[in-house]
């Protein structure tokens, strides 16, 4: 349960001044009692994280099974969420942000998905859009896009994957040309969370050369002449569980470290993050993947949540960068060196 949608636009934008450049403890389910996820983690941080936790236990994970089968973007419980300062983690406090670094946000973003995987994934890609308006954009554009994306008033989406190029966006092909004072976008996108539902799409496109010195990023709100979508896209044993667990806790510290590299502007943060990205996707998989064996039969059915658990985390091989992309950029960086 993803909500992306098939994107084609054709539509014509008012320009863009300053324009944007793409530079509680029943809420641990599945966690073993004696792997501590708030290890290493300070008084504040342990807070936020309860507070995650408490949420995802309460409002999330009674309702996941329904959202996905039903196919429902759950506007009431997302806004709940932003209610406690989850729509704008690490977005400036000045347009309604929280003002929390990447490893709060990594931390927040891990209790929540014990809740619901793909409603996490979107509140991060919401999260991300939010951010890159605040990061990116010219004054007028964050005291008007931010405040109502940090209290989900409105809901935001990233458009980066196109059919002919995936997540790769050096290769991208979707196109935004000036004529006069606004610009004329054009192109697909092959998968966007929140596709259709969302109100504000953080659109890459190409307004240079080739190349990813080539690439923008330009505002488009819904409704926008020419927008549209198309149809959306459910003694063995201790041992394997002991891997598994093993698995879960390196993945959650190599994000940590890949969030603090990020949060500081380390040069090897683009590696790292893409480390992460790259070994927790896949191992997380790995350990939905086995959890599923572990049911039998039972685990394929609508009935046992571990079936979801594996679809959800299974995209996220793909999504936000496939992990071939992700190797790529880590090969790339050590060859470089």
């Amino acid at each position: 349960m993803l909500w992306g949608r098939c994107w084609r636009v054709g539509a014509r934008l008012r320009g863009l001044r300053g324009g944007l450049q793409a530079p509680a403890e029943s809420g641990r389910r599945g966690v073993v009692s004696c792997i501590d996820p708030s290890t290493g983690l300070n008084e504040e941080q342990k807070e936020f994280q309860k507070v995650a936790f408490d949420f995802a236990a309460r409002e999330m994970a009674p309702n996941m099974a329904e959202w996905d089968q039903k196919e429902l973007f759950p506007v009431d419980v997302m806004r709940k969420a932003a209610q406690l300062g989850f729509g704008g983690i690490y977005v400036r406090t000045d347009v309604g942000g929280s003002g929390l670094s990447r490893l709060d946000t990594s931390v927040i973003f891990e209790a929540l998905a014990t809740g619901c995987t793909s409603t996490t994934a979107y509140i991060s890609i919401h999260n991300m859009c939010a951010w890159m308006i605040d990061t990116f954009g010219s004054e007028e554009q964050r005291h008007r896009f931010c405040p109502p994306l940090c209290t989900m008033e409105k809901f935001a989406s990233y458009c980066l994957t196109e059919p002919g190029s995936g997540s790769d966006a050096a290769s991208l092909l979707t196109s935004a040309k000036r004529r006069g004072d606004h610009y004329v976008l054009s192109g697909s996108k092959a998968f966007i969370s929140g596709g259709g539902e969302a109100d504000i799409y953080v659109v890459m496109c190409r307004t240079g050369g080739p190349g990813p010195k080539g690439i923008s990023c330009i505002v488009v709100e819904k409704g926008t002449p020419g927008l549209s979508f198309g149809k959306k896209e459910r003694k063995y044993l201790q041992f394997k569980l002991a891997d598994m667990v093993a698995r879960l806790v390196a993945s959650r510290l190599m994000i940590r470290h890949a969030a603090v590299a990020l949060q500081e502007g380390r040069e090897d943060a683009v590696a790292l993050c893409s480390m992460a990205k790259l070994f927790a996707t896949d191992e997380c998989f790995a350990i939905c993947n086995q959890a599923l064996q572990m049911h039998g039969g039972y685990g394929y059915l609508k009935d046992c949540a571990v079936q979801q658990y594996m679809r959800d985390s299974r995209v996220h091989q793909i999504l936000e960068g496939s992990n071939e992309v992700m190797r790529i950029l880590i090969s790339r960086s050590l060859l470089q060196e």
